[in-house]
């Protein structure tokens, strides 16, 4: 694959209602289109030979093979294809899968569009430094590797997300009583967060949304009968 201006996209589902939505989504990213759709296994494999995209979106659950043996076909013949792995399955064994078979990108069922919008930048942001003909420094290697820089034995949940540089507006003191709150009030919304902590829904929601980008929190989408998900809340386990 090359770096290019425009990326080209296959979608892997067999849910045609979630195909659809993430082929909509995808068409929202500037940048990137979509060539195809495929609904099983065999038909992404076929896709890829034929339109030669350059990333796809992968389901693991297919009805005639997984998504992880999708990828080691691919890269048992060799071909380097950009893959996202976007699935509802959490097991350690099948992320680990993913890892090793080579996938630029983990994303877990349901989610945002702004979450897949993320990680479809960084996939474009990786794809065209690494087509650049100008030589790597060891930012740029950092960066594509994921490294932070940080010592080693360092991680997210042995930071104090509440005494880093807040946005304007927001307190130490209050962003530690909100995650506080969450580690001991367990999953909540924003407006049940905003009730234990004494704000109101719209600031405690800024705390949760800019912990959320920390990593300090992690975020469930709760879909109900109608209308749009709820966003809950919750401290990742250590």
């Amino acid at each position: 694959m090359t770096a290019r201006e425009t990326f080209d996209v296959l979608v892997v589902d067999d849910d045609f209602m979630v195909a659809e939505i993430h082929r909509r989504f995808v068409a929202k990213v500037d940048g990137f289109a979509v060539v195809a759709v495929a609904r099983n296994g065999a038909e992404a494999l076929a896709a890829i030979a034929s339109e030669q995209p350059d990333l796809v979106l992968l389901d693991v659950y297919l009805p005639d093979m997984s998504g992880l043996d999708v990828l080691r076909r691919l890269r048992a013949d060799g071909n380097p294809v950009g893959v996202i792995m976007i699935t509802a399955a959490r097991e350690i064994d099948t992320v680990r899968g993913a890892l090793h078979g080579g996938a630029a990108d983990y994303l877990i069922k349901p989610f945002e569009f702004v979450q897949l919008q993320d990680k479809l930048r960084a996939f474009a942001a990786r794809a065209r430094a690494l087509g650049s003909d100008s030589g790597a420094d060891q930012s740029l290697i950092d960066s594509l590797f994921g490294s932070t820089g940080k010592p080693a034995g360092t991680t997210v949940s042995s930071v104090d997300h509440s005494k880093s540089q807040l946005p304007k507006g927001l307190s130490a003191e209050t962003g530690k009583l909100v995650l506080e709150t969450l580690r001991t009030g367990g999953e909540l919304s924003s407006t049940e967060c905003a009730d234990l902590v004494g704000l109101s829904r719209v600031s405690a929601r800024r705390y949760l949304e800019y912990y959320l980008t920390t990593g300090a929190v992690e975020i469930r989408l709760q879909y109900g009968r109608a209308g749009r998900p709820e966003r809950r809340y919750r401290v990742p386990d250590n």
